[in-house]
């Protein structure tokens, strides 16, 4: 009898042992396995707009640090045209007009269209604003609406989404963000654009109908842009040595207004949320642009002022799937202390074409001479979410680590889109929601406690 308790007894210890040892929850969701399939070029959502030389592939992010100007680009495909916008407030008559820049560019055996980029400044907070592009018949109109004034306490809905490409799931993505009754307001989007550079030659028509595609919605409100792998477009093999060429005559970013010296790591202000882009392909260690610019930036942070602070990225720095692994290790070496040290609350990362959110873990006690490397829980840490399920033409990331590591809260391999709900200065309503729910539901979720206002554990262990 005595042998028997002492033998359960064991066996409970091991099962506290392992529950310690082993992470969160793997999805039992399972998503059938099918190639991803491209949509064809005579799809409605590539259709080029009626009319000679009418704009096409209109695109709108923020123009400035603070939400007070926006960037406006199109294409025309003939000619140049004209690079005005004609704007106006949703309650007056005036319009106005903000005159923009003209650029094209050569990539192999393709010759881009005219690329057109006009900022709007000094627009008023919390307004809706109509806008125009083109001329005579082929004018086209959208519309905008401006963020609250920056503040602590206002609330704003961010949408995020990576790795979409052109595919049948990416449609789904697209259309499933739209749905859902959340409804945001800006996309905080996760790199890797169009996969372009997957067809042969890098195909840059690609571009083309990935810009038409996403009119829909990014005409009408800013995604805030991070460049991925598939934007460094380096082909040395046809010629083309200039790495992120293409993105950066199409895309443009107000990376000047936060002293960055170029458009792949910048921040913004938008209501009672600091954001920090940064270049997972740029290089980031000590004495580079990119790190300095980084240990400038980080102190000019005021919590009181914006208190939610949020990094995207491309590459995760956490991940438990076969996929990628530790391919941002080196980064995460150099910069998650600084993470830690100013109290960034989330981390928003692709790349990995699935779905996964850690908890508050760190792993900066590593050194040569201790040997330890183990992520351990820490309160002033990040949550580390990727997001690289938007739908691309490479399919899910279907292999995942066994066991789940403990810094690994929720996992699953399935395309999706998540929305971050800033509530005030303390709380903020994070959501996942996979293509195959309905609009409303939400596949994993989690209330998020600020790091800087009200810093208490929010991991589902300590409930």
């Amino acid at each position: 009898m005595d042998f028997l308790s002492s033998s359960a007894a064991a066996v409970v210890l091991l099962a506290f042992y392992l529950s310690l040892c082993n992470g969160g929850k793997t999805s039992i969701y399972v998503r059938k396995v099918e190639k991803t399939v491209d949509m064809p070029l005579h799809s409605d959502v590539f259709r080029v707009p009626s009319g000679y030389n009418a704009p096409q592939q209109v695109h709108i992010t923020q123009g400035d640090h603070v939400g007070k100007a926006v960037i406006v680009s199109w294409v025309t495909e003939d000619e140049p045209g004209s690079s005005t916008v004609l704007y106006w407030s949703e309650n007056s008559k005036q319009k106005k007009k903000a005159e923009g820049k003209v650029t094209t560019y050569k990539f192999y055996n393709y010759t881009s269209g005219y690329i057109h980029h006009c900022t709007i400044r000094n627009l008023e907070y919390n307004t809706k604003y109509y806008y125009a592009v083109g001329v005579g018949h082929t004018t086209r109109k959208f519309w905008f609406t401006t963020p609250p004034e920056v503040g602590p306490d206002v609330p704003y809905t961010f949408g995020l989404m990576g790795d979409l490409g052109q595919s049948f799931d990416s449609n789904s993505t697209l259309t499933h963000y739209e749905q859902n009754p959340l409804k945001g307001q800006t996309v905080l989007f996760l790199g890797d654009l169009t996969y372009a550079d997957r067809y042969p030659n890098h195909d840059n028509v690609r571009w083309d109908t990935w810009g038409r595609f996403v009119e829909r919605s990014v005409a009408y409100q800013p995604w805030i842009w991070t460049a991925g792998n598939h934007e460094i477009d380096f082909a040395p093999e046809l010629g083309e040595t200039k790495p992120f060429k293409t993105y950066a005559h199409r895309y443009h970013v107000p990376y000047q207004a936060s002293k960055s010296s170029a458009p792949f790591w910048y921040s913004i202000k938008r209501a009672s949320a600091y954001i920090i882009v940064l270049s997972s392909y740029s290089a980031y260690g000590k004495y580079t642009p990119q790190y300095q610019w980084l240990e400038e930036e980080l102190p000019k942070v005021n919590r009181s002022e914006t208190p939610w602070l949020i990094v995207l990225m491309h590459c995760p720095w956490y991940n438990s799937y076969n996929y990628h692994y530790m391919e941002g290790e080196t980064m995460r070496v150099m910069y998650e202390p600084w993470f830690v040290q100013y109290k960034v609350d989330v981390v928003f990362a692709g790349h990995v074409h699935a779905y996964e959110r850690s908890e508050r873990v760190s792993n900066i006690a590593y050194n040569v001479v201790n040997g330890i490397c183990t992520p351990v829980k820490d309160p002033s840490a990040p949550v580390y979410i990727t997001i690289g399920d938007g739908g691309n033409l490479e399919g899910l990331a279907t292999n995942m680590t066994e066991p789940q590591p403990a810094y690994s809260a929720y996992r699953e391999a399935s395309f999706g889109h998540a929305i971050f709900d800033i509530k005030n200065r303390t709380h903020a309503y994070y959501s996942w929601h996979r293509n195959h729910d309905g609009f409303a539901v939400e596949a994993d979720s989690m209330w998020f406690f600020n790091r800087f206002w009200h810093p208490v554990d929010e991991s589902p262990s300590s409930h």
